[in-house]
């Protein structure tokens, strides 16, 4: 986090009595000040949980959008980071409301927490106010909460004012059509200046990015029964998505001059004007951002800036590897998005992101290379050259190998699997941080605004503004240095480009959905979970059970 400061602010109570299903829902929150907020100062001065929340795009948020789509699979090592199998059956499509309620619920409860914030903050206004300028970005973060729970969660209870605890969930079609209605009631009277003062904070510009998600993936919402959607569905909303992506296009604020791997790396903010709307994190102050947790070798605190005095604080996870066919996808030649893919032999880095030529060698013994090797000498010495294999192999036989995706824990499991090095570990993170990072982590970007409206086109939207596809989608290629294409791309040609661009950032299950392409199958849910590839309804996801618990009424979905 740089220049944006996270208040330090209590939970609000209300929040939680929502969340815990408690009644006591009624009391007139403007009964706790004598005079209501008339300025932006006095609303921004109670308007910081609002923006808190959005870490709902954080840690369970990253793990479950890599892992269900077909970024990566979590794997365990003889029952290390196994953790009950919550990463295994989210591999495999397997998730129930039981045994995933530690990633389910926490992004249902940081959604919805940020909804009670903004309905908490709209009671302290006047009606004129709420209606006006001042409750503007309250309404429109109050959207984005609202579209991350429907487009997970379906159906969802739609609490349109401090105290509403609905018996029933609103469908998914009507949650989102109260979305556009909000967003298009406010855009206007947003800001339309995007500067460090606003950024991390509701925009025009925001709504519009918002507005283009919902806008194209229409059809995929409108279908209150997630197992009906087709891809060839026509889509009537792809004008209205090519006009809010125009007006962010017009208004010359963003642009794609900061390099790839620069506009990823702690010291990221709002200087980075690609980036439409963040979430700053930071390592101490805002944490919620663990990827290179997930995706580091179980031994990388070893291979980043050791030739310059620092080391990664502690071993990473390193359970997340990636998918051979989606490592595949970045190979494109000079392409600059190929070096934040880590594969075959490694050398050490340093800690401005560059790597060194110094080779990555382990001391080691035989049998920590390989613990299924049987020679005499097991204990023997050997200088190690880390090497991340493209193909991820299932050990049975050692602890369960199917039911755990086990890998081993010697070495060569442990290198199994190309690794996303795009969020670059901070420097300035401590053992005490938790692994946290300091990177902000882009929700709306002006490069996916560009891939919207090739993509709205493509399927029989308007072309504007002597944009075409091609031309767009070359605005892309150009800034990564990659080949030009050199006809109007395909569908599936944007689905490729989305993979390369947006690694890491919460957009590939909602693409794979929207392309009918989410029950695909990976390597492992071909083996393990063919019964899964069939079942539609994981389009969304289940309910946690601990929350129906206390909110019978609300029903699971469909399927669950």
């Amino acid at each position: 986090m740089k220049t944006f400061n996270i208040k330090t602010m209590t939970a609000m109570a209300s929040a939680l009595l929502i969340l815990s299903g408690c009644s006591d829902l009624d009391v007139d929150i403007k009964s706790q000040y004598t005079e209501l907020p008339t300025t932006q100062q006095a609303v921004d001065a109670i308007s910081g949980t609002i923006y808190t929340r959005t870490v709902a795009v954080g840690e369970g948020w990253f793990v479950l959008n890599n892992i269900s789509s077909d970024v990566a699979v979590c794997v365990s090592m003889d029952g290390n980071w196994y953790d009950g199998g919550i990463y295994v059956r989210e591999t495999l499509h397997q998730w129930t409301q039981e045994g995933d309620a530690g990633h389910l619920k926490g992004i249902w409860d940081d959604a919805f927490a940020g909804v009670v914030s903004c309905n908490s903050i709209l009671a302290q206004l006047s009606e004129e106010n709420q209606n006006g300028v001042l409750g503007a970005p309250i309404r429109c973060m109050r959207a984005y909460f609202y579209y991350f729970l429907t487009d997970n969660f379906g159906a969802v209870p739609l609490m349109e004012k401090f105290g509403d605890v609905p018996d029933a969930r609103t469908s998914r079609s009507e949650v989102i059509k109260f979305c556009e209605k909000e967003l298009l009631a406010v855009r206007d009277m947003l800001p339309s200046e995007a500067n460090s003062t606003n950024y991390g904070k509701a925009t025009r510009y925001v709504a519009d990015a918002l507005l283009a998600k919902i806008y194209l993936n229409w059809q995929v919402y409108m279908n209150d029964d997630v197992t009906l959607y087709e891809p060839t569905q026509a889509n009537p909303k792809l004008n209205e998505c090519i006009a809010v992506c125009d007006d962010i296009i017009k208004s010359n604020q963003f642009n794609l001059a900061d390099s790839y791997k620069t506009k990823f790396m702690p010291d990221n903010g709002p200087q980075i004007k690609d980036f439409i709307f963040a979430v700053p994190f930071d390592h101490k102050l805002f944490q919620g951002n663990k990827v290179m947790r997930y995706w580091s070798y179980r031994n990388g605190h070893e291979q980043f800036s050791a030739v310059l005095g620092w080391m990664y604080p502690s071993n990473p996870g390193g359970l997340m590897r990636m998918n051979p066919e989606y490592a595949d996808k970045f190979n494109l030649e000079g392409d600059e998005r190929n070096q934040v893919v880590l594969r075959g032999e490694q050398n050490l880095y340093c800690i401005d992101g560059y790597e060194t030529n110094l080779p990555f060698i382990k001391t080691t013994t035989k049998i920590d290379e390989d613990e299924l090797y049987t020679g005499s000498d097991p204990d023997a010495t050997i200088e190690h050259r880390v090497n991340f294999t493209r193909e991820v192999y299932i050990r049975d036989g050692l602890s369960n190998g199917v039911a755990q995706l086990n890998v081993g824990n010697d070495l060569i499991g442990r290198e199994m699997g190309y690794r996303s090095i795009k969020f670059f570990p901070d420097k300035n993170m401590t053992a005490n941080d938790g692994h946290n990072q300091s990177q902000d982590a882009p929700v709306f970007r002006y490069a996916d605004i560009l891939l919207m409206k090739a993509e709205a086109i493509l399927r029989g939207g308007t072309a504007t503004n002597g944009n075409t596809p091609e031309s767009l989608m070359n605005q892309i290629r150009s800034y990564v240095n990659a080949p030009q294409v050199t006809a109007n791309p395909s569908l599936d040609d944007i689905l490729d480009e989305r993979a390369r661009e947006f690694l890491d950032e919460p957009w590939r299950r909602n693409d794979l959905i929207r392309f009918g392409k989410f029950e695909a199958p990976t390597p492992f849910r071909t083996l393990y979970a063919q019964k899964e590839l069939t079942e539609k309804f994981r389009r969304i996801f289940p309910i946690a059970k601990n929350t129906l618990e206390t909110n019978a009424s609300w029903g699971q979905n469909p399927g669950y």
